[in-house]
């Protein structure tokens, strides 16, 4: 049985998906744009401000489900913009530690509100 995952410390889902699902020990959770959960706006500031702000939005909803970020496996990053790249990488390593998840990183044409980044991320309970 899977269980959807829903926090208010992460904004709400801006389409017809859950924040999150649990099933078999095993939580995965959607993709997070910078978007503040206590306005419901997109964080302005450029990468390294959505960058930190999508990872807490994972954070939080990690926490919701029973685990954390040193349970994660697997991340992949959406970027608008590849050239974002090392920038949005000083802020992942804030939030991650060795033994880094296995991660992917895209240069995408565009993301959803015009967020520069989108991170979603397979953890463990």
């Amino acid at each position: 049985m899977a269980n959807a995952i829903h926090t208010d410390d992460a904004p709400r889902a801006i389409g017809p998906y859950s924040q999150a699902i649990e099933h078999g020990g095993t939580v995965y959770v959607s993709g997070q744009i910078p978007i503040d959960p206590a306005t419901g706006e997109l964080v302005e500031g450029g990468i390294e401000r959505q960058a930190r702000r999508s990872l807490t939005n994972v954070r939080n909803i990690l926490e919701a489900a029973g685990t954390g970020m040193d349970r994660v496996l697997r991340v992949s990053v959406l970027l608008a913009d590849i050239g974002d790249f090392a920038a949005m990488n000083d802020v992942y390593a804030e939030f991650f530690s060795e033994p880094y998840p296995a991660r992917a990183a895209y240069g995408v044409a565009g993301l959803p509100k015009g967020a520069l980044v989108e991170i979603e991320v397979v953890a463990a309970l």
